[in-house]
């Protein structure tokens, strides 16, 4: 053995370092902890805490519940008789779809599309349009002259 302070003779043994792993390591395989017990090292194991449960990458909890949702989502549409207000006005201005679109700057399609209420609506190009056609298209009064308020 190994004298501490001492003389080391030719019969002595130095232990600079033991094999196995170190205390305090934590060994990962099954084989290093089979590997560590055949040596007599005393192996500690804990049971970590909800270990592997990442709720992120499980399977998503509402698919069965998606699955089963029979409601039709669908935008809201302009009301018709806000199209057929859109177009009297304009035919009673004596303007073509192209001459209103130019005007409020959009396209000739997105006037077919709120006369045929078939657009969702917007409340920016609802103002262009009434500003431009003189007619309330919004509220309770649709259809009925626009003018600042009072």
């Amino acid at each position: 053995m190994a004298h501490l302070g001492g003389q080391v003779g030719w019969n002595d043994v130095t232990v600079i370092g033991k094999k196995g792993p170190k205390t305090g390591t934590h060994l990962k395989s099954q084989s290093e902890i089979v590997a560590a017990q055949k040596k007599g090292l005393a192996v500690e194991t804990e049971k970590k805490y909800e270990a592997g449960g990442n709720k992120q990458h499980g399977g998503p909890s509402n698919a069965t519940k998606l699955d089963r949702e029979t409601e039709e989502l669908k935008h809201k549409t302009l009301d018709l008789q806000v199209g057929k207000v859109i177009q009297q006005a304009r035919t009673a201005k004596g303007m073509t779809q192209v001459e209103l679109a130019r005007t409020i700057n959009e396209k000739q399609q997105i006037i077919n599309e709120y006369e045929q209420a078939k657009a969702i609506p917007n409340q920016q190009i609802l103002g262009k349009l009434e500003r431009v056609l003189g007619v309330k298209l919004r509220g309770k009064d649709i259809g009925q002259p626009f003018g600042p308020k009072k």
